[in-house]
């Protein structure tokens, strides 16, 4: 089994790099996604913490569109995120883990479609996390009462060859880089 810990660790050093490198990706991140995926009716982004890309130029052209957008809000002592109304130029606030997230007077809203923010990807379709089982948790409870698509959302620079798998993790239905985008059976 490899150690997700030290994975960890070099994964995020790896997308440290890569945000380093490619000022520009997540722009060419939306327009993989919009050459590829059909978004759903409400989709679920999230606001970057730290290196991670961002899915806001993604949603800005999204809402362009009309499709509804939420984020997710984590609560302490919850596992499953809840998704708030958001709109671009929407004020954030700060939350748990260097989270920020919509007003908690926004809309309680269920996504059809989750942007999965993550430290690596293998072309199974499965992603290392932090750790702390938010995303695997929503999914499986989003997918336990209705249709959900998870895209993952990452630098190309992010793929590894191989990663542990656990029972309670969730797949990928899509993952999408600023190189290209996967889909998963």
């Amino acid at each position: 089994m490899l150690d997700k810990a030290a994975l960890r660790v070099e994964a995020k050093r790896v997308r440290e790099a890569a945000f380093e490198a490619s000022p520009h990706a997540a722009h060419e991140l939306a327009a993989q996604f919009l050459r590829a995926i059909e978004p759903g009716r409400v989709v679920a982004g999230y606001a970057p913490i730290g290196s991670e890309i961002d899915s806001i130029p993604l949603l800005a052209l999204l809402a362009v569109r009309g499709v509804t957008l939420c984020l997710p809000v984590v609560r302490k002592g919850a596992r499953i995120l809840e998704f708030r109304a958001w709109a671009p130029g929407d004020m954030l606030e700060q939350g748990v883990f260097g989270t920020r997230h919509p007003s908690l007077d926004s809309e309680v809203v269920r996504p059809d479609m989750v942007l999965v923010p993550m430290l690596a990807f293998n072309d199974s379709g499965h992603r290392l996390g932090y750790g702390g089982g938010y995303y695997d948790a929503t999914l499986q409870s989003l997918r336990a009462t209705g249709s959900v698509t998870a895209v993952g959302c990452a630098f190309a620079a992010q793929r590894v060859a191989s990663l542990p798998v656990e029972t309670n993790d969730q797949p990928l239905d899509w993952l999408v880089t600023e190189q290209d985008a996967l889909r998963f059976a």
